[in-house]
Parts: C-alpha cells; structure tokens; sequence
C-alpha cells in the first residue's frame, strides 16, 4: 500500500507552517511527504520537509473584474489539469489540503480519482477554497473548536485537531513565563506577519514615545517591520531611548516570541497558535478588510477567554495604545494571569492528532503511540 501522502498548502507562512508539522508527524510514522504549492509558496518552501515541492498554477477569482475571473478560472483549470496528471503518476495515500487557491485543484483531482482527500481549515472561519472543497473531500480538520462559514451538514465529517506548530514553536514552548517585576523591564515583541505590517510601524513607536520618559526607560522592544519602514522606526525608537532590536524578518521568532512578556501582533491562525503554545499574554490587532473576517475569529478565541486585548484597526491609535502600555507598566501582574489562560487554550498535540487522523483516512497502520482526534 502507498504510503506517500501528498500536502497542497497555500504559499503563505499561515498556511506552510501547520504544513510543514503535519510533514514532520507523518514522516515519524513511516510516511514520505511531496508538497504541492504555487511559484510563491515554492519560494517560501525551499526548507520545507519532503523529499519534492511541485509547483502548480494557482489563481483567486474573488476581488476581479469579468476579465480578471475568467482568467482565474483559466489558470484553475490547467492547474487541475496538471494536478490529475501528479496524482495520477504519484498514487499517493491520501492527499492533504491547508487552504489557499493552490490546495484546490490537488483535492479536486484527488477526489476525482477517488484518492482520500482531507483538508485543515487553520482559521475561525472557513476560508473561500476551503469552503469550495468542503463538499468534496472526505474529512475536514480544524484549528479551532467552533468555525464559522461551516456547513452544519458537513459536521459529520469535521474534527478539531487543533492547529499544528513549527518544531521550534514547541522548543520554545518550554522556556516558562517570566512575570515582569514591579518597576522592572518589559520586553515587548512587535510584529505583522510573515512581510510585517505597516501599521505596526506606524503606531507601536509613536505609542512608546507617547509614554513618560521613565516608562519608555523600562521597555525593551524587538520588532518586525517591512523593509521600507526600516530606518524611521529605528530612528523613532533612538529618539525615544528605548533600547530595541528593529528587522525586516526574524527567523527565530518562536525564540523573541518565548523571551517575551507581551505579543502585540496581526491575529493570523499561526501566530495565534503559537502565541498559546509559548503562552505569552498579547494585543491582538486582526487584519482588516478581510472577505471572510477570519482574523477576527482567531483573536476573539484568546480574548473572550482573557488570554488577549483584541482591538480592531480603528481601535488601534497611538493614544490608546499608549494608555494600554502605560497601565500594563503600572501593573504588570495581569500580565502573568493572560500568559497562563494562553497556555490552557494550546493544544501542543495537534500535529500528532492530525497526522492520526490523515492515516485514518488514509487506510494506514501506523507504529507510533499517539492520540486520538476528537470529533
């Protein structure tokens, strides 16, 4: 019997990353891994864990004109076309979508050839591809226990795995929260996503410089910014006197994200994930504009549990941040109790309990002692 499983993912780091997880739990059980992506993701996947990445066309129809749509659809379907063509030379196990255009056309062709399709919906709403598929495959996995944009006749086929993490997510994992002292330092860690986000630059330093110089004494920073942001902030930041550690990207950001005390973040399935899994307490600012509002989702999981302060864009003005900052720095134990309740929402099994559940679809038998998913 085949034991190649086959992963499609979308070529973001929200996407890759529970990919690359569901790569390492199912290769411990015996299994080989190809990953199909489009020529962004291929660029992102360079390290990632399988012995081939296949590149095929991707295209979104939503946002376009007539044109732009029809173009969309031209470009699904020869990415179809070539992924009946992949499946049909690789005969894998089971094929494994993350959401993303570029999952669609592999679980299409795997459902037409009647090869087990399952796909991971990482987010609090189901994405639009994922929400195309639903219908389709033969099992649904989700990061979180309530998901909106679900189909209630699909609940049959859906489980909640939780949402799987990087290695060095669950590395950091285990360095323990360190509460901030009365009149001590915070470390503060700033970031956007994997390309930064261009109102964190905007708002974060000028907050911090809205603060008394004795309070902006006590912080030290580490931020994520675009690269044309670069210089003012960092010169914001000297400007201010706060020490801090200013880049385009970090690649050991589990690492900034286990030495911190606060999180002050975009809210995408990843980033919530791992801020659990450390259990860091965290500002939440979702993504905007947004067709399916899943950022939203996401965020609202950690706050109505008061593991997080979620505040839309609008919320998100230099003022009010810096009043959120300056009584954060007045009294720092609440921050401990968020770090705690972050921790409980985690599920650090989640690879484990999705690779279970891929070799369950798949028909495989499998060595290794883990649990179960739950429906």
């Amino acid at each position: 019997m085949a034991r190649l499983i086959l992963i499609a993912a979308g070529g973001t780091g929200g996407h890759l990353f529970p990919a690359e997880a569901l790569s390492e739990a199912v290769q411990r059980r015996g299994c080989e891994v190809e990953l199909v992506t489009d020529g962004r993701g291929q660029n992102f996947a360079k390290a990632f864990p399988a012995r081939h990445v296949n590149a095929l066309p991707a295209a979104t129809p939503y946002g376009k004109g007539r044109l732009g749509k029809a173009a969309a659809a031209v470009t699904l379907g020869r990415g179809t076309l070539k992924a009946l063509a992949l499946v049909r030379r690789l005969k894998p196990a089971a094929v494994v979508g993350f959401g993303g255009y570029p999952t669609v056309a592999p679980l299409l062709a795997g459902s037409m050839l009647r090869v087990p399709t399952l796909l991971h919906e990482q987010n609090a709403v189901l994405g639009r591809a994922n929400r195309f598929l639903a219908k389709r495959v033969d099992v649904i996995a989700t990061g979180f226990a309530e998901v909106g944009g679900d189909d209630r006749a699909l609940l049959a086929k859906t489980h909640h795995v939780g949402n799987p993490v990087r290695p060095a997510v669950i590395e950091a994992a285990d360095t323990p929260f360190e509460p901030p002292r009365d009149g001590g330092v915070l470390r503060l860690l700033v970031f956007g996503g994997s390309q930064g986000a261009r109102v964190m630059s905007d708002v974060v330093p000028a907050a911090i410089g809205r603060l008394t110089a004795p309070e902006r004494a006590r912080l030290q920073v580490v931020q994520q910014v675009r690269q044309e942001d670069f210089a003012r902030v960092r010169a914001a930041y000297a400007e201010a006197g706060v020490e801090a550690e200013v880049a385009p990207f970090f690649r050991d950001l589990p690492f900034h994200m286990a030495r911190s005390q606060l999180v002050i973040a975009r809210a995408g399935a990843s980033t919530v994930a791992e801020i659990a899994m450390i259990g860091r307490p965290s500002i939440l600012v979702p993504l905007p504009g947004s067709l399916d509002q899943d950022q939203a989702g996401n965020a609202r999981s950690l706050a109505d549990i008061g593991a997080a302060t979620m505040l839309t864009q609008a919320q998100f003005e230099p003022e009010a941040l810096a009043e959120m900052l300056s009584e954060i720095l007045t009294t720092p134990s609440r921050l401990t109790e968020m770090a705690a309740l972050a921790r409980q929402a985690s599920i650090p099994d989640a690879a484990e309990r999705l690779a279970d559940l891929v070799a369950e679809t798949a028909g495989l038998s499998t060595g290794a002692a883990t649990s179960k998913a739950g429906n």
